[in-house]
């Protein structure tokens, strides 16, 4: 059977209209491109990078904290307990010590790894083998302190959060220096915990009072609320490291502020985390910032973000 050619031609590309370079805007552009550098200084790495992406991201994240600081609006972090355990306690304690941050909100777990590390030097057991037999979160003393710091909160009609800052202190815990609760309460600054009832390994052990423990949870989240108040007038959240339960509890806390304290709403949010996760995405960076300011997503990990953030934070402001 004879081939039929095909009625259909392809375009002349002689028909095509064309345009001089010079009328182009370009997204790439020379002015743009990272360069090599040789000064040390914070300055001179963040002026070095390429003004693409999350590097320019980076830049204006900082540059709005540190606007937001200057006007005396509050830099604020929510954070998940790896940020303890990955070392970064002594980089944030910095951070608070020169009032670049203003205060901490923690998961349940943030005041465990914290507690332990200020008395004994040392957190983060081997859970997988923790498992296999049972012991896994059954440290006795942990129990004990925590059931210790739930008591100094009823008794001093005070948050879960200051509670825990005053018994490290109180008791002169060894290590009491790389502690963010105890910095936090000799610094005078607020700091928050948020616990959800079977999440952390205290609610394993019978020194736990779950009605105790919640009652001084719940005093922070009315503090957290209070806090996010000044953040919705040009203030600065950065949620480092949790994936639900902080995500959560801020967007409750901003809605109970944007309720009672009317106005308008401006402020600037900022998630850092290793891999995406949804709740951060959008209870931080999206929902809160919808015509009322901007928020930034930064993936990579903690123990090599946090250090250049707060690097380049100490540059700009003490400058």
């Amino acid at each position: 059977m004879p081939r039929r050619k095909s009625n259909l031609k392809p375009v002349d590309l002689n028909q095509v209209e064309r345009y001089a370079y010079k009328r182009r805007s370009n997204r790439t552009e020379i002015k743009a491109l990272g360069r090599p550098f040789d000064d040390v200084s914070a300055d001179g790495f963040l002026k070095s990078l390429p003004k693409f992406l999350r590097s320019a991201d980076l830049n204006e994240l900082i540059g709005l904290i540190i606007k937001a600081r200057k006007a005396g609006k509050p830099f604020h972090l929510l954070l998940g307990a790896h940020v303890i355990k990955v070392g970064l306690a002594p980089v944030l304690i910095d951070l608070m010590e020169r009032r670049i941050v203003t205060g901490l909100s923690f998961n349940g777990a943030g005041l465990i790894h914290d507690l332990e590390l200020a008395f004994w030097g040392g957190t983060s057991e081997d859970v997988q083998a923790g498992l296999s037999d049972g012991s896994f979160g059954m440290v006795r003393e942990t129990g004990e302190q925590y059931a210790a710091i739930c008591e100094v909160a009823e008794k001093e009609s005070i948050g879960l959060g200051e509670a825990g800052g005053l018994f490290i202190n109180r008791e002169k815990a060894k290590y009491r220096k790389v502690s963010l609760f105890a910095a936090a309460q000799r610094l005078s600054l607020p700091v928050t915990v948020h616990l959800g009832i079977g999440t952390d390994t205290i609610s394993q052990q019978p020194t736990f009072d779950a009605a105790r423990a919640g009652t001084a949870s719940h005093y922070d989240f009315r503090l957290l609320a209070r806090i996010c108040a000044d953040i919705n007038r040009g203030g600065v959240v950065a949620n480092i490291g949790s994936a639900v339960i902080l995500p959560e509890v801020f967007l409750k806390a901003l809605t109970v502020a944007r309720n009672i304290y009317k106005g308008r709403n401006r402020l600037t949010t900022a998630n850092f985390d290793m891999i995406s996760h949804y709740r951060p995405i959008v209870n931080v960076v999206n929902r809160p910032t919808f015509e009322a300011g901007k928020g930034f997503n930064f993936i990579g990990h903690h123990e090599i973000m946090i250090p250049l953030l707060a690097w380049g934070l100490k540059s700009k402001f003490d400058a």
